[in-house]
């Protein structure tokens, strides 16, 4: 029995791989002759085929970018490390949306006709296909029917329903657990200290040499007499625009907002306790002498549990929900009679089911 790497190993690989696109599985021994569906597992009586893999295997594939054509494709050896990258997460999705599917249809729900018109109908006005003729080539050209559209389209919702009636319903979260994780990530709610700046900047060209000392102290007096004149009264927008060496110069000197903890710790020793408005001195800094205007300047603020208890509930309730699917999924595992007809096929599933619980134990930590 060829396991799911064989598909694209054996001699007419390539143009099995091809035609797996339009929902065919060829016999390689009657190319064009003779077309079969093995079995590959079934899920309470549903069966998954070897062409549904194919198709999932190669619109995988696709998606990242991969090319299955072997004139600028991937080498045999390449395609096959691509497939057992792919796969096991292929027949994780695959199981689990046929368990999600058939418990949908146990409780009654379908897709409607004018749900699926509505569907269509957000396709066309989103891409622009406001003719049939374009409709039917973007299908086309993601080698799809129209039949194929409502059956995934249909697959998709009847998920999404099963999910929201029978977990995401269940579900509430109490003001205590709100305020525990309040009080527990209360820095998310925590705006730091900020400050908005104007600079001033007289630079000191550093050749590498020694400090001139003449130079130091004309770069100092021409800044304190900057500062000079705008605590005189003058703009120091317009000081700043005409007589600054920073490239701030182009925006009036405008600096931030800036949390204070970016600051150097000097400076921000010299920033946190003055008020809107004020200068500070002119300050040797490496590129030469800053005088700074402080333009707005705001406290650290935590936001009060009130104002953001909606927030955290639906915070709790994302992560509950997850938490609770992947429960829900586990209970349907379990209730399911799963066939695997194929082992390698069934490894695979395996492989993406302790993938998906290395995953998730590695986030809840």
């Amino acid at each position: 029995m060829l396991g799911y790497r064989d598909l694209a190993m054996t001699n007419t690989h390539r143009f099995c791989t091809a035609v797996a696109a339009l929902g065919l599985l060829v016999s390689p021994a009657i190319v064009g002759a003779e077309i079969i569906e093995q079995i590959l597992v079934k899920v309470n009586g549903e069966i998954f085929t070897k062409t549904d893999l194919e198709s999932r295997q190669v619109r995988e594939l696709r998606q990242k970018g991969l090319q299955v054509d072997p004139k600028n494709g991937l080498s045999d050896a390449q395609l096959r490390q691509a497939l057992d990258s792919v796969t096991p997460q292929i027949m994780v999705d695959a199981v689990t949306e046929m368990m999600l599917v058939q418990r949908a249809k146990e409780l009654g729900y379908k897709l409607s006709d004018e749900q699926f018109t509505q569907v269509v109908d957000n396709i066309r006005k989103e891409y622009k296909l406001d003719t049939e003729d374009k409709l039917q080539g973007a299908l086309k050209q993601e080698g799809m029917t129209m039949a194929d559209l409502r059956r995934q389209t249909e697959r998709s919702i009847l998920i999404q329903r099963v999910r929201q009636v029978e977990v995401i319903s269940k579900l509430s979260t109490t003001d205590d657990e709100a305020r525990k994780y309040y009080e527990a990530h209360v820095n998310e709610f925590t705006s730091p200290a900020s400050v908005t700046l104007r600079e001033l900047l007289v630079a000191v060209p550093n050749d590498g040499k020694a400090l001139n000392v003449g130079r130091d102290e004309a770069a100092k007096a021409k800044a304190e007499q900057l500062r000079a004149r705008a605590v005189g009264g003058e703009n120091f927008m317009k000081l700043a625009e005409d007589s600054s060496d920073a490239p701030s110069k182009t925006n009036a000197g405008l600096l931030g907002p800036i949390s204070l903890a970016d600051l150097s710790a000097d400076l921000r020793k010299i920033i946190e306790p003055m008020k809107s408005g004020e200068l500070t001195q002119a300050i040797r800094t490496p590129r030469g002498y800053q005088v700074f205007k402080v333009e707005s300047i705001t406290v650290s603020q935590t936001m009060p549990y009130e104002q953001v208890a909606d927030q955290i509930k639906d915070r709790i309730a994302t992560s509950k929900s997850k938490d609770e699917f992947d429960k829900y999924l586990a209970k349907l595992r379990s209730q399911a009679i799963i066939e695997w007809k194929n082992p390698d096929v069934h490894k695979a599933y395996d492989d993406g089911l302790e993938e998906q619980s290395k995953q998730a134990k590695q986030v809840a930590r």
